[in-house]
């Protein structure tokens, strides 16, 4: 899935852009930013100690993301150990660490993605889209969330070009995609688990477009509102009421989300220009 690392790291490459130097590499943010956790962990736990009666110290959001899911992952283990243990029967031998141990997945190097830049609004905390595009062919990560960070930041056709003086404001999201099939028919989805590519010819025409799964949730759509807003997004026409006329090619995948905003970056971007401390 999508990590913190991979929204820093596009965040990385647009600012390095627009500010004319080199930009980290993947690798080097990953490693900066296990780094920086430790670091911030380690900050926070002596804060606390020195203070017990205080309120917990602030976690960043994404620090906060970690943290949790990290404790979920922890307790989920300490339960099903025992559950395991308490379900043993007298005869059953004992088995050694190694033989327990589970793999753990290879990391993800490489996948289909797609990478969104949003506005926030300071006011209220609303979204407004800045750009947004990605491709359906599998990209080695590295290269692929650099490319489509760029593009998307300065080549949506729908909007003008991101501008330095609005890295404050913005907010990225990447999306991994996984999970692609061919739907059985145009309602063969569900709404907030899968997003749709559409295919259809119209009087001689070929038509095509996607969104990702989160859109049509986020807008409020039904399932019939989402499939005509993206055939009018892939240039369609017709009346509304006959859509269903149209022979429609539909597939669906899953996409894993992660976003995070400038503020965070930013925080994690002056740590590592003073040397990491």
């Amino acid at each position: 899935m999508a990590t913190v690392e991979h929204c820093l790291y596009c965040f990385e490459v647009l600012a390095a852009h627009l500010e004319d130097r080199k930009a980290m590499t993947l690798a080097e943010v990953q490693k900066s930013w296990a780094e920086y956790v430790r670091s911030t962990e380690a900050e926070a736990e002596a804060e606390t100690e020195v203070d017990s009666a205080s309120k917990p110290a602030k976690r960043l959001p994404a620090l906060r993301r970690i943290t949790e899911a990290s404790s979920s992952s922890s307790s989920s283990t300490a339960s099903s150990a025992s559950n395991s243990t308490l379900s043993l029967s007298p005869d059953t031998p004992d088995t050694s660490a190694a033989d327990s141990e589970v793999a753990l997945p290879e990391p993800l190097t490489e996948s289909p993605l797609f990478v969104t830049w949003n506005t926030v609004s300071p006011r209220h905390g609303g979204r407004s889209l800045r750009g947004c595009i990605g491709t359906f062919e599998a990209q080695e990560l590295d290269e692929g969330l650099a490319s489509y960070a760029l593009i998307s930041a300065l080549q949506d056709t729908r909007f003008s070009p991101v501008q330095a003086r609005e890295l404050p404001s913005l907010e990225v999201a990447v999306t991994l995609l996984t999970d692609f099939e061919d739907a059985a028919d145009a309602m063969d989805w569900r709404l907030g688990t899968h997003g749709l590519r559409i295919s259809f010819h119209h009087h001689g025409r070929r038509y095509g477009a996607t969104y990702l799964p989160d859109v049509a949730v986020e807008q409020g759509w039904t399932k019939e509102e989402t499939l005509v807003s993206l055939m009018r997004k892939a240039g369609w026409v017709g009346r509304r009421d006959r859509w269903h006329e149209v022979e429609l090619k539909v597939v669906r995948y899953q996409g894993k989300k992660e976003s995070l905003e400038y503020a965070e970056f930013k925080r994690w971007r002056d740590w590592v220009d003073k040397g990491g401390k």
